[in-house]
């Protein structure tokens, strides 16, 4: 068992103009990357293997970025199955340039898969959680686990020989 405070990883970027659109606006797709990695790191910190992303879900962008802005992406494991970890991962945003404070940009939930050598699905440890905000998280991250499973298992056809 670990505690999700010990796979907890942070990034951060200034966003360039090569990452943005004509109007200065940072795309998607390059702050979803950025998500991808720093979730990445904190599952594999928590399995100490190489891990896969397999689902994204409920990715809310709640304000645009800039060009010239400070992105800080803050990843920490919220679930673990028996290969698989949820992380949840947030994209604040801070205008260096002034003394506003920073504000959250993007949130979304990554699942990601443990990988032996063979790459092969493989057994991860247990979530330590200890307060009731990851007593809550933990149990938000098991409910969509068994949601997604239910439809996994609706959509699957039978194998037919």
């Amino acid at each position: 068992m670990k505690k999700s405070m010990q796979s907890r990883s942070v990034l951060s970027e200034i966003m360039l103009p090569c990452q943005a659109n004509p109007s200065g606006k940072v795309h998607g797709g390059e702050i979803m990357k950025m998500m991808d990695n720093c979730g990445g790191v904190a599952a594999m910190r928590h399995a100490k293997t190489n891990v896969v992303t397999v689902r994204v879900d409920e990715m809310v962008f709640h304000q645009p970025i800039m060009v010239g802005q400070l992105v800080i992406c803050e990843a920490q494991l919220v679930f673990a199955g028996r290969t698989s970890m949820e992380v949840k991962v947030t994209v604040k945003v801070e205008d260096m340039m002034n003394e506003l404070p920073t504000k959250v940009a993007l949130t979304a939930f990554f699942t990601y898969v443990a990988l032996d050598e063979e790459g092969k699905p493989c057994q991860v440890p247990g979530l330590l959680v200890e307060t009731e905000e990851e007593k809550e998280a933990f149990e938000n991250g098991r409910q969509r686990y068994l949601e997604h499973k239910k439809n996994r298992q609706k959509t699957e056809e039978p194998v037919r020989r």
